[in-house]
């Protein structure tokens, strides 16, 4: 566990561990839910496919492909649960492969047309 006052800045950064230095890491989705179990039912996004979801979200830069750095902003759940807990996504995609989920960026879904 790690313990943060509300608004205050949480900092995270996730490291690829690989022999392959031609790896890129990317982050695809975080999800934080105030259940360790269950990340589908109430749930807050911080990114999702790729896209910004959450304004404190901030990208750091890092100096090597396979090192991610980033922070939001704390925050509470309603009904004053006492914790959040993360879920994150990411993807590991060889470098400059430009047609791979980690050059892709954001990604929207467009709707369809209801007849």
């Amino acid at each position: 566990p790690y313990y943060v006052d509300i608004n205050q800045n949480l900092f995270l950064e996730a490291y690829l561990h690989s022999s392959d230095s031609n790896l890129v890491l990317f982050v695809d989705t975080c999800v934080a839910s105030p259940t360790p179990h269950s990340f589908t039912r109430v749930t807050y996004d911080i990114i999702r496919n790729g896209c910004v979801r959450d304004s404190t979200y901030t990208t750091y830069y890092s100096p090597y492909r396979h090192i991610v750095r980033f922070k939001f902003n704390a925050f509470q759940f309603i009904r004053n649960s006492p914790s959040v807990y993360l879920q994150c996504e990411l993807a590991v995609c060889r470098a400059y492969d430009y047609s791979s989920r980690c050059y892709q960026g954001c990604i929207t879904r467009s709707k369809r047309e209801a007849s």
